[in-house]
């Protein structure tokens, strides 16, 4: 049983990349394979976002079963809720585990039978991660779930309603991955800004505490949804440890769009609040749904001359794709694809041009987190989010460098150490 190697392939969010590490920390029997075609079990962490995301999972499972057909594929993830009956009955899997099984993974893959353990939506997991296998930046899931219901979205159907990790369990990891040489921490979940409203705290008193750990020096944070961003959380944009981006989710700036959608954000106080946090020198990005059914060509001329009021420098763009069991499913009228596109492409370039320009007007006393690099080229984000590469002749992996002089251009910023 201990020589059995193990491949793991992950779908989708940072919070599945995190659930991945949860698995490989708890593997104490089987030895962890970078190769598909060698491996003897093969875990696809899956996504279910849009069909497209089960598209993908099922054509990878495919592969699979061309190039490494002895090889017992698992199934988890989200995919597992929405998709795993169907795949296990189908016999395309050997098995199925659900969110709440991941920690008992070394247990699990010793399972000579056939299995379809789905577990629960309630589950919150315990676990302290105290490596990133090949990773310089830590990613620490503070939440699992969430509340709203936004008309286009399966995720809550298979992630469950919100609810916090514990703190302590959180800052412990923190400690850990400190103590092992971590400096940059990420928090991701499925609704990141709804930590701690069921356990009487708040995402500023976690921020504040992590921020007191020794060796904790930028912590990043997922995606934000506009109402989640209050005075409290207001007054630490000041701080030194903040990353200097933040991803607020307004997914559209047309207020009827918004109401379709089902959205509790309106772009009034979108612009107000985007406003507030530029002027304390911060990158925003945000998510952005092009092509959702009854986007009509007036809703997107005023959306897209509304995306130009906004001070945005990143955007996570996405064309509608139509969810099965979602309300947004039914709705007409439906938005042709090629139109679809068309719109993602004005949106992206529009952006493109508003991060260039903030790179311009950012270009001393950038702190970067480089991460990999190959032929003396190493890369890595600066606070406000942008990719940098540097050329030097020493090895940089997972060391952090400030940079007051860089080579601006449309992709990316450059620089020679």
């Amino acid at each position: 049983m201990s020589n059995k190697k193990v491949f793991f392939k992950t779908f989708g969010c940072r919070t599945n990349q995190f659930d991945t590490q949860v698995m490989m920390s708890k593997l104490k029997e089987f030895e962890l394979t970078q190769d598909d075609t060698q491996s003897d079990i093969i875990v696809v962490n899956s996504c279910t976002v849009t069909n497209g995301a089960d598209s993908s999972v099922r054509n990878y499972i495919s592969s699979i079963q061309r190039k490494n057909p002895d090889a017992r594929v698992i199934l988890a993830g989200c995919g597992s809720h929405s998709k795993g009956e169907a795949l296990f009955e189908d016999e395309k899997v050997f098995g199925v585990m659900g969110h709440s099984e991941k920690e008992n993974i070394n247990e699990i893959l010793k399972k000579e039978k056939r299995f379809y353990e789905i577990g629960d939506l309630e589950h919150i997991d315990s676990t302290i991660v105290e490596e990133f296998v090949g990773k310089s930046r830590a990613f620490i899931k503070i939440q699992e779930g969430c509340d709203f219901r936004c008309s286009y979205c399966i995720i809550p159907a298979v992630r469950g309603d919100a609810r916090s990790h514990r703190e302590e369990t959180i800052l412990e990891q923190i400690r850990k991955l400190a103590a092992n040489g971590f400096g940059e921490f990420i928090l991701t979940g499925t609704n990141v800004g709804s930590y701690g409203q069921d356990h009487d705290t708040s995402m500023a008193k976690l921020l504040k505490k992590m921020s007191m750990i020794r060796g904790v020096r930028r912590i990043r944070i997922g995606s934000l949804e506009p109402i989640q961003i209050d005075e409290e959380f207001m007054e630490l944009l000041d701080e030194p440890w903040m990353a200097k981006h933040l991803h607020i989710a307004l997914q559209h700036t047309s207020d009827k769009m918004l109401e379709i959608m089902n959205r509790r954000n309106r772009f009034a106080t979108d612009l107000e609040l985007f406003h507030k946090i530029a002027q304390k020198g911060y990158a925003l990005g945000t998510d952005y749904i092009v092509g959702h059914p009854g986007e009509d060509e007036k809703e997107w001329q005023e959306a897209i001359a509304r995306v130009k009021e906004l001070p945005l420098t990143h955007v996570h763009a996405f064309s509608y794709s139509k969810r099965d069991n979602t309300a947004s499913a039914v709705m007409k009228p439906e938005i042709r694809g090629n139109i679809a596109k068309e719109r993602h492409r004005e949106l992206t370039e529009l952006v493109k041009a508003k991060n260039y320009l903030f790179r311009r007007e950012h270009q001393t006393n950038l702190e970067v987190l480089l991460e990999s690099g190959r032929n003396g080229i190493y890369s890595g984000f600066d606070q406000y989010f942008n990719r940098v590469e540097v050329e030097s002749a020493e090895d940089l992996s997972a060391n952090w460098v400030l940079l007051n002089e860089v080579e601006v251009s449309s992709e990316s910023n450059k620089a020679k150490l």
